[in-house]
């Protein structure tokens, strides 16, 4: 009987075809973007831009690092004075977790603010108080590559 137990399990094993399921390739690991937004604001109107930038933008970051998208974000004021042409009030650096999560801005303002009209409304004078704006994505350079 011992003998038929240890055939019928060799013949089965020949007999049974052997399945390897095949691991899923991890997933590639997701690359930061990095994004900074450097603003100058008319003269005078440091405050209420500030004051109009944190209802609405702070906020939004904020909520977007809750939700993943940004993993990090530092606010910059200048420490001392430069020429008009390249003076800048405030500049902003964003790290994304991926730059699809760069594009959530919007449905995250929309989810905060149920006021759309007073949201566009304030938004729209904190640009009139905006001098100058650009949203530049740039990268870490390691000065050890080659």
């Amino acid at each position: 009987m011992r003998r038929l137990t240890s055939l019928s399990l060799a013949t089965l094993a020949l007999i049974a075809p052997i399945t390897i399921k095949a691991q899923p390739a991890p997933p590639a690991p997701t690359k930061p973007y990095l994004v900074e937004w450097v603003y100058r604001v008319q003269y005078g109107h440091q405050d209420e831009w500030w004051s109009l930038f944190r209802k609405y933008q702070i906020a939004a970051l904020d909520r977007e690092q809750q939700l993943g998208y940004v993993t990090s974000y530092t606010v910059y004021g200048p420490g001392l004075h430069t020429s008009e042409d390249s003076r800048w009030d405030y500049r902003v650096v964003i790290t994304y977790r991926d730059q699809p999560s760069s594009t959530h801005e919007g449905e995250v303002l929309h989810q905060l603010f149920s006021d759309q009209r007073i949201l566009r409304k304030e938004e729209n004078r904190r640009w009139e108080l905006t001098s100058n704006h650009y949203d530049l994505p740039i990268h870490v350079v390691d000065p050890h590559a080659e």
